[in-house]
């Protein structure tokens, strides 16, 4: 599709991919969910080579600070429940894309952005970054995956009482609580992304995706995660990518993955 609110550079192996709503500072409307289930549906799985993708903000203000309000105000009696399946739909294709996809968050990550950011498999975040979940403020809880991916990420007791009041966490909280992975300096966070991209691109590209399958199946209530461990690793060990990563190791020399 032709993207009116995403745009897509390319960096070597790397994708960044930016929302580019800055005057309504990156609010998820209709039009962006469907640019982004394209993307991570239909675009990401069809590009070749790809080693992962940064997903961003456009300006300093926001990486997204929350869906379309004014969008959510028109939903009718019985639609809430299909709204929030759609984003769940959604933000699990990037959860469980192959391609490491890592949040490079810049000012806000609130309700919807938070989801957002949650659903990557690493966050980056500048150390203007907020964090929230506010939609209790509104009256409505978090419908696109909120209230169990912060569970995931800082644990009950903590998640529970920023869900119940709407308080927000700088990016040090947001540290110290293992919601992020790394505080940087305001503006590097793209940059930091792709350096961390950049060390996982160096390993093979095979078990990377099995890693991210295998630690996704350990929350996913209908798989067992040792017996996905189990298979995965069956997987790698018949690859190209194990055997030429053996031999790197006896010869003492870097691997070079084909992703076979």
């Amino acid at each position: 599709m032709e993207y009116q609110n995403l745009v897509i550079g390319q960096d070597g192996e790397c994708l960044v991919v930016t929302i580019n709503r800055e005057k309504a500072l990156n609010a998820l409307n209709r039009q962006t969910m469907e640019e982004l289930r394209c993307f991570f549906g239909e675009d990401l799985p069809a590009r070749q080579g790809i080693r992962g993708v940064v997903l961003t903000g456009a300006g300093e203000r926001a990486f997204v600070a929350g869906a379309d309000i004014k969008e959510f105000q028109e939903v009718k009696a019985g639609q809430g429940a299909e709204l929030a399946r759609r984003g769940h739909d959604i933000f699990f294709l990037i959860e469980r894309s192959t391609v490491p996809v890592v949040a490079a968050v810049n000012g806000f990550a609130l309700g919807g952005g938070c989801e957002l950011a949650m659903a990557c498999h690493l966050r980056i975040a500048g150390e203007g970054a907020k964090f929230g979940q506010p939609e209790v403020n509104l009256g409505i809880i978090p419908g696109y995956g909120g209230t169990q991916r912060l569970i995931q990420y800082i644990g009950k007791t903590k998640a529970m009482e920023l869900l119940l009041t709407a308080d927000m966490i700088g990016a040090e909280e947001a540290l110290r609580l293992g919601l992020v992975n790394a505080v940087v300096p305001a503006g590097e966070e793209v940059a930091a992304a792709k350096a961390l991209l950049g060390k996982i691109a160096a390993k093979g590209p095979v078990a990377v995706s099995k890693i991210i399958a295998s630690v996704n199946a350990f929350f996913d209530k209908s798989k067992d995660g040792f017996d996905e461990e189990v298979e995965a690793f069956g997987v790698t060990t018949r690859t190209n990518d194990f055997i030429e990563g053996a031999a790197a190791f006896v010869e003492k020399r870097k691997p070079v993955f084909t992703g076979s």
